[in-house]
């Protein structure tokens, strides 16, 4: 029984196996049906395309080959067209060039008889030549005749009159050109430097070789000079400086020509008298201290003069050498307030002029810094200030103004004329220096000895505190033109020869008197 039932499972297995496979070869023969369909649908459509492609190459062929033909045809009317303008552009040039040709024949023409008559006329002028030679021939000789003079004689006789004839129209021009030139220069010089000084009014104050140290007494003098002498020897070897204790009450005069030593010597005798302690020891220790506190007066004032000024930059040994000014005269005049001035009054007649006025003003604040120095060099002090000027990295146009201050070298600026003027101002107002008076009639003897060794000068007068020199001359000896060569030469001289402040007038005066009796 179970037998039967597996064959019959087998049976079915097998069945269903079949009806599989025939439904198999059904679908695939159903699938190449159709596949072979579809083929044949896409040939026919592609066929089709071809065609298609090809008609449509075919009409696009035709149509580039319409174009191209189009193209050439319209290149080849552009190029006639071209061709065309460019033949009458030719037969244009070759009328123009025709026409000028005929032109240069006619000018041509005209000019070969134009040189005909120039020969012609160039003979007729050598024939005048000729006779116009023969006549100054004879004439020179019937002159020569008449005058017993040659040809070469009355050259120089001629010669010489145009000289002196020239010569004195030039001094005459000379002179009138400079005094409309003064008149104009006066004029603006005057106004310009009025206008500075009105700007810049300061007070001089003359200083002495001498310090006077007031006491509380008389026996502070006897502590003072200490036993044997001791303490006022110390004190002198150590400052430099002379004390002199004489009669004068409650006094004491330090004296030395180096003002700084001075200074020192003042303060450390004050200190000395307040403390009331004075034996060499203290003495040795208030020195140190006056020294360091004149020093340091000495940083501040340079530093002070600088802030005034509004000159800034300067090398910290500058500003100290420019505090050391404080304790430097020049002829009384205070070093550094004239340093200050003249910064002031340069820098004013700079911006009047237009000019540039910081280096107008720093030339002039340092245009004395060699005199900080003068005593240690040899040389003039504007050259040692030129010197330490360029040393401490001053451009070169302060360099050059503080060397030719005084004439040493010669100037490369504008700026540095104003420094000299401004110097010779500060130098010149009343009460501001001072001479002694063996210097200043020294001074005014050598004036009038310059003047004269002069030849034809009569007699020389040095007035105005020697600022003007009035020479007479004799008028048989020497003329107008000759009063302004020696004007000029007695200047130059002066200049070379005599170291001044300010300026000094030259003034020639030429008088011609003439005197008859009646009888």
């Amino acid at each position: 029984m179970q037998g039967g039932v597996n064959l019959d499972s087998t049976i079915m297995i097998l069945v269903g196996i079949i009806i599989l496979a025939i439904l198999g070869i059904i679908q695939y023969i159903a699938i190449k049906t159709a596949t072979k369909k579809k083929v044949l649908i896409l040939e026919g459509e592609a066929e089709k395309l071809v065609e298609n492609a090809k008609k449509e190459a075919e009409s696009t062929k035709k149509e580039a080959i319409l174009e191209a033909k189009e193209e050439v045809h319209k290149l080849r009317s552009d190029l006639d067209r071209d061709s065309r303008d460019r033949r009458n552009e030719i037969q244009r040039l070759e009328r123009r060039i025709l026409q000028r040709e005929e032109a240069l024949d006619k000018k041509s023409d005209l000019l070969e008889k134009k040189e005909e008559n120039i020969n012609k006329k160039m003979q007729e002028i050598s024939q005048l030549e000729e006779s116009a030679q023969e006549i100054y021939n004879h004439r020179r000789e019937e002159l020569e005749k008449v005058s017993n003079l040659s040809t070469e004689e009355a050259k120089e006789i001629l010669l010489d009159e145009v000289k002196k004839e020239i010569t004195h129209e030039t001094a005459l021009m000379i002179k009138e050109i400079e005094s409309k030139a003064k008149e104009e220069a006066d004029k603006k010089s005057r106004e310009i430097i009025t206008t500075a000084i009105q700007r810049c009014a300061a007070d001089h104050v003359s200083e002495s070789t001498v310090h006077v140290v007031a006491l509380p007494n008389d026996e502070m003098k006897g502590r003072i000079i200490g036993r044997e002498g001791r303490n006022i020897r110390t004190l002198e070897t150590l400052t430099g400086v002379d004390l002199i204790i004489d009669d004068t009450p409650e006094a004491v005069i330090l004296s030395s020509f180096d003002p700084i030593r001075r200074e020192i010597a003042k303060i450390a005798l004050e200190k000395l008298i307040i403390d009331g302690r004075i034996h060499p020891a203290r003495i040795e220790e208030m020195v140190e201290r006056a020294t360091k506190d004149v020093e340091n007066d000495i940083k501040e004032e340079g530093e002070q003069a600088t802030l005034e000024t509004g000159v800034h930059g300067l090398h910290p040994e500058i500003m100290r050498l420019l505090g050391r000014l404080k304790y430097r005269t020049s002829y009384g005049q205070n070093v550094l307030k004239h340093s200050i001035e003249v910064s002031y009054l340069a820098g004013l007649m700079a911006s009047e002029l237009g000019l540039d006025v910081n280096l107008a003003k720093r030339a002039g604040l340092l245009h004395d810094i060699g005199k900080a120095v003068d005593q240690e060099h040899e040389g003039p002090h504007a050259l040692i200030g030129g010197d330490l000027a360029k040393k401490y990295h001053e451009s070169p146009l302060v360099v050059n103004a503080i060397a030719a201050h005084h004439g040493d070298v010669e100037m490369m600026s504008l700026e540095a004329i104003l420094v000299q003027s401004a110097d010779a101002i500060s130098a010149a107002r009343p009460g501001a220096r001072r001479e002694t008076l063996e210097a200043y009639i020294k001074r005014l003897e050598k004036l009038e000895e310059i003047a004269n060794s002069y030849e034809g000068v009569e007699k020389s007068y040095a007035i105005q505190a020697g600022r003007e020199i009035r020479i007479m001359v004799k008028p048989e000896l020497l003329d107008d033109a000759g009063s302004i060569e020696l004007a000029r030469s007695l200047a130059k001289s002066v200049e070379e020869q005599l170291e001044y402040p300010g300026q000094i007038k030259i003034n020639v005066i030429r008088e011609t008197r003439a005197v008859d009796y009646a009888k």
